[in-house]
């Protein structure tokens, strides 16, 4: 008999039956530091689900049998209706069911949000896509504040923990409800004042009926959504339920899903109102200041979701380099590997402690904190989401040829991370906001250096870097062209005054070196010598038990 060909060796375990929380190290401590009394045993119940088998096949499943339109029912009657793989409404149930959605914002303080936050980490790291409905629920609540009287009606709804499987039932029949928003339109897109579609007062005061088309509209089977039309008094935020109060269905006539890059399992829709029924949501004309505590928790969660995929894809590329062999010694103890491997994982912890950090002052009552949100939202959500595609893309590397295989997830990573760059204001977006916060809001930049200079004196590489920025202060008046340089730096000097605050010493150092003291290359993987690099990557490693 010839040889056996197909013993398979030299190739990793999968990376599952671990604690995803419990084993990220930067994350629990940043809970400890930000939610002391926070429920911790609830999130490694969380992570140890996030990590096993079971909700990874719910992941690959809902990403392979994506969503699909019915428009029509079999006799003709309109439907418009999302049909989605059980695994989607499985990852859904969880999230809502351990208060991922809403739920934060039935207790008082920021803690809540700080849970919230690492739990929205955690669990989305199981699979990115549905994390969209999750989110824009959770983003809902403020707005919705804007009028009592709908806040109390919708309010309890949008914080429950209990899922009604996306069916269209009236509100009231089910446990709990979800919401979406429709703003795009194809003409404006970003550029919501020119939206076109139209909203006619009705008999009954607050009542509309909307006319148009929404070129995005998410996660179509929620609920409630937040739209903005033109009323008579201009631009104005309105609130659609999808079941009518006497359980008849609006008018929402989906007219076709969005094939995307990513984000797969997430149906995203083009919408058409028809005379669609709504209920005007604060004043017309303050459509955008009504939306505006909206975008800023949507921006929370572009940043908390890429954190979460720089982890899972940095926890997959340690994980395979630790059980790969090549030239007769595994790849995490080879030098060059290493350098790159630490460099991720410097990148991976600076993301996390951001993103917590945000969560931490977002609803605080410190006029200060509020205003370092303000300011440091946009200045994370440009930084974390772009580095977080290109952590995807490296850490893919990692895995060789192997990464690049569908099995492996790290292609489902790839696709996934340009969404939260793309959504709720892309890079030129978030780069104009900042300058113009500095302008308008003086309490912002004060905020800002108060959290860096927290850091100030810890390292010569961060001092110095502090300097270069406030010279960039100095003209504000030119600052377009070069306003994504600012908030490049802005970034660096946030997240750098948190590593070095929060992490150990050899990863702060690898932070000056490679991102601030002009030491590092271009590229992951250029860390200087002199760079302790095998307890970054250690610290990086997920534990798995066996």
């Amino acid at each position: 008999m010839g040889r056996p060909t197909h013993v398979v060796a030299n190739q990793p375990p999968p990376l599952t039956g671990y604690d995803v929380f419990g084993s990220d190290r930067v994350l629990v401590e940043a809970v400890r530091r930000h939610a002391p009394s926070a429920d911790v045993e609830r999130l490694h119940d969380l992570g140890v689900l996030a990590g096993s088998e079971t909700a990874q096949e719910w992941g690959r499943q809902a990403n392979t049998v994506t969503p699909v339109l019915h428009t029509h029912d079999r006799y003709g009657n309109r439907v418009d209706e999302v049909e989605f793989h059980p695994a989607w409404h499985s990852l859904m149930r969880t999230a809502v069911g351990f208060g991922l959605a809403g739920t934060a914002w039935s207790a008082p303080g920021p803690e809540a949000h700080v849970w919230r936050a690492a739990g929205f980490m955690t669990w989305s790291q199981a699979e990115g896509g549905h994390g969209c409905p999750v989110s824009m629920t959770y983003a809902a609540v403020p707005a919705l504040r804007t009028d009592p009287a709908l806040a109390a009606e919708w309010e309890p709804r949008l914080t429950s923990t209990g899922y009604g499987d996306q069916l269209l039932l009236p509100p009231g029949a089910k446990p709990g409800c979800l919401a979406g928003m429709g703003m795009t339109e194809k003409q404006g897109g970003t550029d919501v004042r020119t939206n076109t579609t139209e909203a006619v007062p009705l008999a009954a005061e607050g009542e509309y009926a909307l006319t148009g088309h929404k070129w995005f509209c998410s996660a179509p089977m929620c609920d409630v959504f937040l739209v903005l039309a033109q009323a008579p008094g201009g631009l104005t935020c309105f609130l659609v339920p999808r079941v009518l109060p006497d359980g008849t269905r609006n008018v929402f006539l989906l007219q076709r899903l969005k094939d995307k890059l990513g984000n797969r399992s997430n149906a995203s829709s083009e919408v058409e109102f028809d005379g669609t029924w709504a209920r005007r949501l604060g004043d017309e004309g303050r459509g955008v200041r009504t939306i505006i505590d909206m975008v800023a928790a949507t921006r929370l969660d572009c940043t908390l979701g890429s954190a979460a995929l720089m982890r899972r894809a940095v926890a997959e590329a340690t994980h395979h380099a630790a059980h790969r062999h090549v030239g007769g010694r595994a790849l995490i103890d080879q030098p060059l590997m290493a350098n790159v491997l630490a460099d991720l994982a410097v990148e991976s912890e600076a993301a996390t402690l951001t993103a917590v950090r945000l969560a931490a002052a977002y609803r605080s009552e410190d006029a200060s904190q509020q205003a370092l949100f303000r300011i440091a939202v946009a200045v994370s959500k440009y930084w974390t989401t772009k580095r977080g595609i290109a952590v995807a893309a490296e850490a893919m590397e990692c895995l060789g040829g192997n990464g690049y295989v569908e099995d492996s997830g790290m292609p489902r990573i790839y696709r996934e991370a340009p969404v939260n760059a793309i959504w709720e204001g892309s890079g030129n977006v978030q780069a104009l906001d900042v300058p113009r916060a500095l302008r308008r809001d003086p309490a912002c930049l004060d905020a800002f250096l108060r959290e860096v200079g927290e850091a100030r004196g810890a390292d010569h590489r961060f001092d110095a870097a502090v300097k270069d920025f406030l010279v960039e202060l100095s003209d504000l008046e030119s600052v377009e062209v070069r306003a994504r340089r600012l908030i490049e730096r802005m970034a660096l000097l946030f997240s750098g005054s948190l590593v070095l605050r929060w992490s150990p010493p050899e990863v702060a150092d690898a932070f000056c070196a490679g991102r601030l003291g002009g030491e590092g290359g271009l590229m992951f993987g250029t860390l200087p010598r002199g760079v302790d690099a095998r307890p970054i990557v250690d610290r990086a490693r997920p534990h798995v038990p066996g």
